[in-house]
């Protein structure tokens, strides 16, 4: 009758044990993480004290963000973990963040999603951002009262499977879960030696340092493409006012809008003419995926990649799974991204460009076209190169003069087909797509020195430190 069913045995004093909402649920104590918390104090551990909520809701609205300032983290800013992403980054007045210094961060502090099926993701206050704020769906962990290797140990600790089980197992509420400060502060941290700290501390700077170098060859193709289309100094013009006749505007355009006669869009349309060029639809094949709906989400299966998911710089991990029923193998294998596809958002968050590195096992929303070069353009134009246009004030100009004027952002198949897309010599495309691979290349080390900084830190829970440091002397 058992069959197939978990049971643990508990005395009522570890059922009370760190319980102070007094949780008899099952996922509260599940074997697992039972285990985990068993064998963490086993060790000698600490718990941390100054964990802070983000402001409620209806202190700082969205009116208040601004394009500089103290840095605003919201839950889409923790999404690379580890990271606070900085192209989404809003900001506040100083004003603001004054009446909001309960949740004010410093260099090293820590922001963690505390709200929603993205809870756990954790990131540090580095020192591009120095100062910063929290949204009410972000937790605060303060670090003053450690020394920098300890901070480093924390981050990646809470990041690892040992803390992230035991956050998780504490989140609370159905419709909306959550997690609370005083969850936070039942999470036990384990006591490593300071050496071992500055191991962990040395792979975290590493893998900044490969961040750091990503970026500086991301920009150097962005500046040779603008040098190449004479686009590097370019200013949009601030004019408002265009005069055209009914054959220049709505005969052509079909539309009526003023901000899509706007005299800056005719300037960077002026600029692509004056190059050899071609519109999209004749350089790629496009082809839309699909939208199962809502009803269909669901935790485990095909992961299903949505807007929110992409960036110009790389992919992250989706929460929302398809079933695998849904599908046939046939056209589970048209639905599926090959290398050198070109994902581009076309809804909310239009104009987004990532180009494909390797064949896929995920399926994208319908807000997500999938563009493939052609084989008459396959010696013409790079995929990297491609891929770079589109996000490139090029086109991003373009789709904001197309998607513009509305609250939803919805870019046209037909408009996209449309854009103009420059044609430059295949020897700067070439230099260009270089550097793109260098830039990727240096993230994904990036990602792996993090990778093998966890590790470690669970190799030294499960074995001892020496075995820890053992493996990063052999991969570094």
């Amino acid at each position: 009758m058992l069959d197939g069913l978990e049971i643990v045995e508990l005395r009522l004093s570890e059922v009370l044990e760190g319980n102070d909402t007094q949780r008899i649920d099952s996922e509260f104590f599940n074997k697992k993480s039972l285990y985990f918390d068993k064998l963490l104090k086993t060790k000698k551990y600490f718990y941390l004290e100054n964990v802070v909520s983000g402001p409620f809701g209806s202190t700082l609205k969205s009116h208040s963000y601004l394009d500089k300032g103290v840095a605003f983290v919201r839950v889409e800013n923790l999404k690379d973990k580890f990271i606070i992403k900085k192209d989404t980054l809003v900001y506040i007045s100083d004003e603001n963040n004054l009446l909001l210094k309960n949740s004010q961060l410093f260099l090293n502090d820590l922001v963690m999603s505390k709200v929603g099926n993205t809870i756990g993701l954790i990131a540090r206050v580095d020192e591009e951002i120095g100062t910063c704020n929290i949204s009410e769906n972000n937790l605060g962990i303060k670090l003053l009262n450690f020394i920098d290797s300890e901070k480093f140990y924390i981050l990646v600790y809470l990041n690892s499977l040992y803390s992230q089980n035991l956050i998780l197992r504490r989140i609370s509420g159905n419709a909306q879960p959550k997690l609370n400060v005083g969850d936070m502060k039942k999470i036990p941290i384990p006591v490593v030696s300071n050496s071992f700290q500055l191991k962990i501390q040395e792979l975290v700077k590493l893998s900044q340092n490969k961040i750091e170098q990503s970026k500086k060859f991301y920009s150097e193709a962005e500046n040779l493409l603008l040098t190449e289309l004479d686009l590097l100094n370019f200013k949009p013009s601030n004019e408002n006012i265009a005069i055209k006749s009914f054959s220049e505007s709505f005969e052509v355009s079909g539309r009526l809008d003023s901000e899509y006669y706007q005299p800056k869009y005719d300037e960077i349309i002026d600029k692509v003419k004056s190059t050899k060029y071609d519109i999209l639809d004749n350089v790629v094949n496009i082809q839309k995926s699909i939208e199962p709906g809502s009803d269909a989400y669901q935790e485990s299966g095909i992961p299903f990649v949505r807007v929110s998911n992409i960036t110009k710089f790389g992919l992250s991990s989706p929460d929302i799974h398809l079933s695998k029923t849904l599908f046939d193998d046939e056209v589970l294998e048209k639905l599926q991204p090959k290398k050198d596809t070109i994902l581009l958002s076309k809804d909310g968050t239009v104009g987004i460009a990532y180009n494909v590195k390797k064949n896929t096992n995920f399926i994208t929303s319908g807000a997500l076209l999938h563009l493939t070069i052609k084989s008459k353009y396959k010696e013409k134009i790079f995929s990297e190169y491609l891929t770079l246009i589109l996000n490139s004030l090029v086109v991003q100009m373009q789709s904001q003069r197309d998607a513009g004027g509305s609250i939803i952002k919805h870019w046209k198949p037909s408009e996209i087909g449309e854009v103009l897309i420059p044609i430059i010599d295949s020897k700067t495309q070439t230099q260009i797509e270089e550097k793109i691979k260098k830039s990727f290349k240096l993230k994904e080390e990036s990602r792996q020195l993090l990778e093998l900084a966890k590790k470690a830190v669970e190799m030294a829970i499960e074995q001892d430190e020496t075995q820890a440091k053992k493996l990063i002397n052999e991969q570094i």
